[in-house]
């Protein structure tokens, strides 16, 4: 893998750390690691149970998150436990996720550096570090199937319950509000709001799910909590969205993938 210029100093300031940076790859480079792909996203964790497991590997790890394609990732261990205990031969516990979303992934093209998935790592701060950035349009906007895109992964449904849901958002809450409600009272079945908990008493429903209070609080438990959505057996499950500044463009990203793409702005 060859490092440039923009590569380094983003490895500089991120790594250890949540961003994964996607090089062409070499011959070293297994390609049942890359699927078949000439790139592979490499990462170093700040973790320190990854990092001694990397350490005592003695070579670099092929490692996706916990979870089953297409579904939720696993942030704490009883989620990872029920879907794949029996499928691996260990699990380690080290505990709730501090951030609770999988990296930022990046590409770099012509010295401008394109996100592919928004994480912790956002574009507000590698733009402090003086460079162009571009965020992949299918990041918030669906990917037609035979459309091409830097990474195969932007194509395929994620994080997605079982139940059917629904993202809203409105920059102003009361429109949020409104139109959350005049859903719930369209709908002939039962229905789940997931919100923030400052709004929950705000809707018309008896199923609700309280998602935290603040951007960082959302998405340490989302994962969680779009694991929990199914055990409501409800017909429709609705999200209030969140401002795609920040991490929260991250979040957004999450719940489009979650809601596949059923997607309401007010």
């Amino acid at each position: 893998m060859k490092c440039g210029e923009v590569e380094q100093k983003l490895i500089d300031n991120f790594w250890p750390g949540p961003l994964t940076i996607i090089f062409n790859k070499n011959e070293v480079v297994p390609k049942t690691v890359t699927a078949g792909l000439d790139t592979v996203a490499i990462r170093m964790p700040e973790n320190e149970i990854a990092k001694r497991l990397i350490e005592y590997a003695g070579v670099p790890v092929a490692a996706p998150s916990a979870n089953i394609s297409g579904r939720p990732s696993g942030t704490v261990v009883e989620d990872i436990k029920d879907e794949l205990d029996g499928k691996v031969e260990y699990i380690i516990d080290g505990g709730a996720v501090d951030i609770g979303l999988e990296s930022t992934v990046v590409k770099v093209e012509n010295d401008a550096i394109h996100i592919l998935r928004p994480g912790k790592v956002t574009k507000e701060m590698i733009q402090d570090l003086g460079f162009v950035v571009q965020v992949q349009k299918q990041v918030l906007g669906e990917c037609k199937t035979d459309e091409t895109v830097m990474s195969p992964g932007m194509k395929y449904k994620h994080y997605a319950p079982k139940t059917k849901c629904l993202l809203v958002y409105s920059e102003d809450e009361e429109k949020l509000i409104e139109k959350i409600n005049e859903v719930i009272e369209e709908e002939s079945g039962s229905v789940l709001v997931m919100a923030k908990a400052q709004n929950l008493s705000k809707y018309s429903t008896d199923h609700k799910i309280d998602m935290g209070s603040d951007l960082e609080s959302i998405s340490k438990n989302m994962f969680t909590l779009l694991r929990k959505v199914d055990s409501y057996n409800v017909g429709l499950a609705i999200i209030e969205g969140v401002e795609a500044k920040g991490i929260g463009l991250a979040i957004m990203n999450r719940l489009i993938k979650a809601c596949e793409n059923n997607y309401i702005e007010v």
